[in-house]
């Protein structure tokens, strides 16, 4: 019996899949275990952010693109992990997530997700690696993944709607960032202490959704059209 073809987009749907399982897996497995104060809960919420990166790079690989088309996403990383170098001396007030934001929306969630977590390797050859870096791929590769795909689901037909986005994505970061805080160094977790953390980090998730804003405003236009333009000319394929 032969099965019948899927279309592109239920195919692209069921690349989605794991996505969206690491996305929902990764959140119940740090909630669990807080809750359960499990031993070496650094380590084991280490391990669960990596595993939670793989479906991502599974599903860029899957869909045999072209080496051409990883050349946008290696020169839009190097220049959101320029721009988080130039501005390293202005805690918060950076512009990577703008970046992030434009490339996913000219090439598509894998490439969005692609282009955050390698603008956070990367960067961090200069900030330093650690146990944060995986938090941090993890995070701006998400802000791009979730760029990406409300792009395809015409949710940034206006650009007010992107600008709302980019302002809300950078505490989606820091809840993120500040997830890994707490979950690494709070002993014991306790709600209090939790709050502290997340309160003390508020200042800083403002400013960089205030950078995230300034910055999208006068590049979103410009870039995506740029970035369109070459896609185009290329024969690119969004990812």
């Amino acid at each position: 019996m032969i099965k019948p073809e899927r279309s592109p987009q239920q195919a692209d749907s069921y690349m989605h899949l794991p996505a969206i399982f690491s996305l929902i897996l990764l959140p119940v497995a740090l909630l669990l275990l807080a809750y359960y104060q499990v031993e070496q809960t650094a380590l084991l919420s280490f391990v669960a952010v990596i595993a939670a990166l793989l479906p991502f790079f599974i599903r860029f690989e899957r869909r045999k693109l072209a080496v051409r088309n990883l050349l946008p996403i290696v020169v839009m990383t190097a220049l959101a992990s320029a721009g988080r170098l130039l501005f390293a001396a202005v805690p918060g007030f950076k512009p990577v997530l703008a970046i992030i934001i434009v490339t996913a929306i000219s090439f598509g969630p894998a490439s969005g997700f692609m282009t955050g977590a390698l603008t956070a390797l990367a960067s961090n050859l200069f900030f330093g690696q650690g146990p944060w870096t995986p938090w941090q791929m993890y995070a701006f590769g998400l802000i791009g993944y979730l760029a990406g795909l409300l792009q395809e689901k015409a949710a940034f037909k206006r650009p007010l709607f992107v600008y709302i986005y980019g302002f809300i994505s950078a505490f989606l970061y820091g809840i993120i960032l500040d997830t890994w805080h707490v979950i690494s160094f709070l002993k014991p977790i306790t709600w209090q202490g939790a709050i502290l953390v997340f309160g003390q980090g508020a200042i800083f998730n403002f400013l960089l959704a205030v950078a995230t804003v300034v910055f999208l405003i006068p590049i979103r236009a410009p870039w995506t059209r740029q970035l369109e333009r070459i896609k185009q000319k290329f024969g690119l394929t969004a990812g």
